[in-house]
């Protein structure tokens, strides 16, 4: 299972091993990691799983769908250049390593 680091909004940070084909914010929420809601829970229906990924390792990401684009513009936090949806993000062993650091609020 790849590592995966998620730096919280207090600037801890949480690796886990998350299981091949579950998204980023299953990982995170099944796990308590602090500062993603995943209120919609991961249909792209809301921006509650707002993340920035590491810029160096944005390239090895599928292009965001339209859907995503769209709640993207909902942001509670700053979007930024690096701003993904994390129910969007899907682990694969290619991911080995990523971070993604969770902006300071989701509301």
């Amino acid at each position: 299972m790849p590592n995966i680091t998620y730096i919280e909004p207090s600037g801890q940070s949480v690796t886990l091993d998350l299981p091949v084909g579950w998204n980023l914010m299953q990982g995170a929420t099944a796990n308590g990691v602090d500062g993603i809601l995943g209120e919609c829970g991961g249909s792209c229906a809301c921006a509650t799983c707002h993340c920035y990924v590491d810029a160096a390792r944005l390239g090895e990401l599928p292009p965001p769908s339209e859907g995503e684009l769209a709640m993207l513009e909902n942001t509670a936090s700053e979007r930024k250049d690096n701003s993904r949806l994390a129910c969007q993000i899907k682990v694969t062993e290619a991911l080995e390593g990523l971070v993604v650091t969770l902006p300071p609020t989701q509301e």
